[in-house]
């Protein structure tokens, strides 16, 4: 598996393996490292959370996301690895099909290697989810 013309990364994909859907297994990549710290769904401006529902929470975090990677002079399209870290595993896998069109309107079509972590509660006492990531530009 390859990636796009525009995408400095190549793809991990081992002959046999079946091709993953809304991620890449792994990716090689060398250039300057962005690290994002894990980014929750509210205004950056103000540390408040406009919803407490867990798609729009997603759809600003990962606008933050997005506003740090351009900070930095990166692209969704450098990102190496991101992780999700959301506290219901029932309100995610309900949310899975309305996450698809915000994944899309804040990162493109680029899809990182990326893991989900369900867990009891995170620092932020409203955040639903906090997204981490690194970038390689």
């Amino acid at each position: 598996m390859s990636a796009p013309a525009d995408d400095p990364r190549h793809l991990l994909a081992p002959d046999g393996w079946a091709p993953p859907r809304g991620y890449v297994n792994g990716v090689v990549a060398e250039g300057r490292i962005v690290a994002l710290a894990g980014q929750v769904g509210w205004d950056p401006a103000t540390g408040e959370f406009a919803s407490d529902d867990l798609v729009e929470q997603t759809a600003q975090a990962l606008r933050n996301v997005a506003a740090l990677l351009e900070a930095a002079g990166a692209a969704p399209r450098h990102l190496v690895r991101m992780t999700w870290y959301v506290t219901s595993r029932d309100a995610y896998m309900a949310a899975r099909r309305a996450l698809s069109p915000v994944w899309r309107e804040a990162m493109g079509t680029t899809f990182p290697p990326m893991s989900v972590v369900f867990v009891t509660a995170l620092v932020e006492e409203r955040a639903l989810i906090e997204i981490e990531a690194t970038a390689v530009v």
